[in-house]
């Protein structure tokens, strides 16, 4: 005991060196909160960025110049990964303080610190332990809610407790709603009391008692399902115990129906409206004006205002049974309160309906307030910023405000035909049918044809093949919507926050895309994550800021005295764009292209390749969902012969852009010409040459001339189809790739340890056996590979040529696969390996190699090619043009300069 009271007086007020462990805007409070008590933040530990942004905590941290730790992970196969623990004790932390931790920190860690670690829980411990102890406080009906801060132990959240506190659960709260009021803003101040106490000597350690103790799962969408078979009471705690995430549903209609927004209902009203039968409940619920009335089995009632389908689609639950209107609705006096305008634009004499918000003066304070003002008056009505930005005129908002109110929103659903597959550990939902106008539909004649998955060469499904008709129809929707409709119209704003909420949407499946990228073109899930949906999602997001930065420019001419003169530029859309895409990156070659040409304010039709066609038709689903107008993107899976042939020939079609072959390509630019001269952009073949000099990195040449070659199984447009190795490290530089090589893991892409996936298709597959064929006969030394995997599907394997001489034809052209063409170079003949580098046709990249800087700068001057890397390779980025020279084609892709191939520039000249 006295021990006790002398380190009690020796911690009293101690400033502590505390490692924060932990994520989210709650970690970020209460980091922020331990600073201002003046502890020292030896280390924040939070979880890795995602797609390009920090965790706000990390955020917050680096702002302060507080290390910042992004480990993936603390541990493997249950034991702590040293290096990891080694870094975090080099902190010298004396307190581990775990606000919102996701990840499973070691007791090596929990352990070290001579104050121990404290973690944040919110509910009242013992009761409600698991990561899902909100939505079980709301699901079993408890009057009181609260959090506990304990001293941490093995992740079961059976550690002594050094802090409570509690609130009253109100009968309708969410888990929203009591975070927000209480387990948030209370939280935080009670994780910093509980760090005050310890500082003070006064934590107590108390240990938890068995008595009314509880474990609950995790609350996951397939275990969410409802019970009809209890008290309307109990519904309503599993509704709302589960509202938003992960959602409690129900069969309705043969659907999966999730449901929102429950609140408990007075019996005594009786309840008007058309039934709706739901099976297992016991009677029918009701769809009324205010919602949607449910019965338990003790003939109690409960409403829910919100229902979402399987397709992703919400509605007002009082809109179940109703089409929408588009005739002008007729408001009453309640309704007439939404006339908030004259209040903000006090400017304005009198608001009429024709009153516009913008041209009044209105900026987008203006907007947060008037949406705000809106809920307060009706808190039903759940404005988002963009529907302001969408109804400009005071009519159009009203009646839209009206609309929403009454649950009668005119937007008509879309209905998408999925074909539905277990893969993946998810349910993938991949539309299969021609995108035109707004609508799945069928192809004329209701033609199809199969894709195949690559890892086996099984038939995905049936998919709906374009005829020339159905490009007929593409175009003229996309005409319309460009010269008629509202994206024509649209401020170049509004068209940013559309494509920026694609992008959001596109991110929140990023992990269907990816999975459907993999079985639809072999690349590896990792992968095709990161970079096939992880950059395209970049790609949208960088093109949608670009909107509203569109500009001209003002000229000074030579003016005829006494006139004066002003001439400026506008940047203007072309119209109707056709885009033509290639199989080995489906949906990047789609962001890349059309991206840019929504921003600059055209619209699409867009022809993904016969053998890739599905992540294109998800992505014209997200679009949909996104609120792009009809008509902007279409999307036609079919022939380069048919469709591609006729996108080019077609008179309506303004401009063309196309990634493929430099064959193609040429018979794309001969159509575009003698058809209606239209504007072209092409990236085409490439035989990229990485130049490796001794006095390079020898390390990292070998890595990242590997991933030169054998990123995404070769199939890169911008692959090193020729090293040039530099003859004194020349045998060093190949044993070791062939060293790396035997290390790879050749198998299903969807296996996170898979290295190298299939071909992308059986004749490219084909063409690559025959390729390393005809460099054998030539030959080349064939080092390892050059041929099919003995495994069910199109799998090749990684293969090494050298002593390739220059006139073979490994040599000129490109395999387009993971195929490593090498040929020496003697030293100290730069010149001569520049020569020989630039002798192709082709111009597309380029790389170097070595740690002189002159020579570097040297090289790169030299190449002649669109991109030249040095001492890295494939680093391409969205900020970055990117495209080719010479036979490799024109135009480029990404970056600020992509807008220049979906732009025409118009002089305009007044005399004054």
């Amino acid at each position: 005991g006295s021990l006790r009271n002398s380190r009690a007086l020796e911690l009293r007020g101690v400033k502590m060196k505390i490692a924060v462990i932990g994520q989210s805007l709650f970690g970020q409070e209460v980091y922020k909160e331990l600073r201002k008590d003046g502890h020292n933040i030896v280390g924040v530990f939070t979880i890795p960025d995602k797609d390009g942004k920090a965790d706000p905590l990390a955020t917050e941290a680096e702002k302060d110049g507080v290390p910042v730790f992004k480990f993936p992970r603390w541990r493997v196969k249950g034991q702590a990964i040293p290096e990891v623990v080694a870094q975090y004790k080099a902190t010298g932390a004396e307190l581990n303080v775990l606000p919102f931790c996701s990840q499973f920190i070691p007791m090596e860690v929990i352990d070290h610190p001579k104050h121990g670690s404290i973690i944040y829980h919110p509910s009242l411990l013992p009761r409600h332990r698991g990561a899902s102890a909100i939505n079980w406080t709301l699901i079993h009906g408890d009057k009181k809610g609260g959090f506990t801060v304990f001293w941490a132990d093995d992740g079961l959240d059976t550690g002594p407790i050094l802090l409570q506190r509690e609130c009253n659960v109100e009968p309708n709260d969410t888990v929203n709603t009591i975070y927000k009021r209480f387990l948030f803003p209370e939280g935080v101040k009670g994780t910093v009391d509980a760090v005050r106490l310890i500082a003070e000597g006064k934590a107590p350690r108390i240990t938890q008692p068995q008595e009314g103790a509880t474990y609950e799962c995790i609350q996951k969408k397939d275990n969410s399902k409802i019970d009809w078979n209890q008290s309307a009471e109990a519904i309503h705690n599993w509704i709302r115990g589960n509202d938003k995430v992960p959602g409690a549903w129900a069969e309705v209609d043969g659907q999966k129906v999730t449901f929102y927004g429950s609140t408990l209902v007075d019996n005594g009203t009786a309840a008007n409206g058309q039934p709706l039968e739901i099976p297992g409940a016991s009677k029918p619920g009701i769809v009324t004006k205010a919602g949607l009335v449910l019965f338990g089995n003790d003939g109690k009632t409960l409403m829910v205002k919100n229902l979402q389908f399987e397709d992703g689609k919400m509605i007002a639950a009082a809109q179940y049974f109703k089409a929408g209107s588009s005739a002008a609705v007729e408001l009453n006096e309640e309704e007439k309160t939404f006339a908030v305008w004259q209040s903000i634009l006090t400017n304005v004499s009198q608001i009429d309906d024709s009153t516009d918000f913008f041209k009044s003066g209105a900026a987008s304070m203006d907007v947060v307030r008037l949406v705000e003002e809106v809920k307060l008056r009706a808190s039903s009505c759940q404005l988002q910023n963009e529907d302001v930005y969408m109804n400009t005129t005071f009519q159009d908002f009203i009646q839209m405000c009206v609309r929403k109110l009454r649950g009668e929103d005119d937007e008509e659903e879309l209905v998408v035909d999925y074909v539905e597959k277990n893969v993946n550990n998810m349910t993938i939902k991949m539309p299969h049918q021609l995108f035109i106008n707004g609508e799945f539909v069928d192809a004329e004649g209701g033609k199809t044809y199969k894709t195949i998955n690559p890892t086996d060469g099984t038939a995905i499904c049936d998919v709906s093949l374009a005829q020339i008709s159905d490009v007929n129809k593409a175009v003229a929707a996309a005409k319309e919507a460009f010269e008629e409709g509202e994206w024509g119209k649209m401020n170049p704003r509004d068209r940013g926050r559309l494509i920026y909420k694609l992008a959001d949407l596109m991110e929140q499946h990023q992990e269907e895309l990816a999975t459907i990228e993999s079985i639809d073109s072999g690349a590896v899930y990792t992968l095709a994550l990161k970079t096939h949906v992880g950059m395209s999602i970049q790609t949208f997001r960088y093109f949608a800021g670009w909107c509203d930065k569109i500009q001209g420019s003002t000229i000074p001419i030579n003016q005829a005295r006494p006139n004066r003169n002003l001439t400026f530029t506008k940047k203007e859309p072309i119209g109707v764009c056709a885009i033509v895409i290639p199989w080995n990156y489906p949906l990047m070659m789609l962001a890349w292209k059309t991206a840019a040409c929504l921003a600059a304010g055209n619209t699409v039709v867009l022809k993904p390749a016969q053998v890739t066609p599905l992540t294109a038709l998800k992505f014209a689903e997200l679009a949909a969902r996104a609120g792009l107008p009809k008509g902007v993107v279409n999307i036609l899976p079919g022939s380069g012969a048919l469709v591609g042939q006729r996108l080019s020939d077609h008179p309506d079609v303004r401009k063309l852009g196309f990634t493929g072959s430099t064959e193609i390509g040429k018979h794309i630019m001969k159509s575009c010409a003698v058809s209606n001269v239209k504007k072209v952009s092409l990236e085409l073949g490439g035989k990229s040459p990485l130049i490796i000099f001794s006095d390079c990195d020898m390390d990292k040449a070998v890595r990242m001339g590997m991933s030169s070659v054998f990123f995404n199984k070769g199939e890169n447009c911008i692959a090193a189809g020729r090293l040039f190795v530099e003859d004194s490290i020349h045998d060093q530089f190949v044993k070791k790739v062939v060293e790396e090589i035997k290390k790879m893991k050749i198998g299903d892409p969807l296996d996170r340890s898979t290295d190298h996936g299939p071909q992308n298709h059986k004749a490219h597959l084909d063409k690559l056996v025959e390729y390393c064929q005809t460099g054998v006969k030539e030959g080349a030394t064939l080092i390892c590979g050059g041929k099919q995997v003995q495994r069910p599907g199109f799998f090749f394997e990684p293969t090494v040529f050298t002593d390739v001489q220059d006139h073979m034809h490994i040599a000129i052209e490109e395999s387009f696969g993971p195929v490593m063409i090498i040929s020496k170079f003697k030293s100290g003949e730069v010149d001569d390996v520049l020569r020989r580098a630039n002798a192709t046709e082709y111009g597309l990249a380029s790389g170097v190699f070595t740690r002189d800087i002159s020579k570097a700068l040297y090289v790169s001057e030299r190449l002649n090619a669109g991109t030249v890397f040095v001492n890295t390779y494939n680093k391409t980025d969205v900020a970055s043009p990117f495209g080719g020279f010479k036979q490799s084609g024109f135009g480029k892709d990404l970056g600020q300069e992509a807008l220049n191939e979906y732009l025409k520039t118009k002089a305009v000249t007044i005399e004054y």
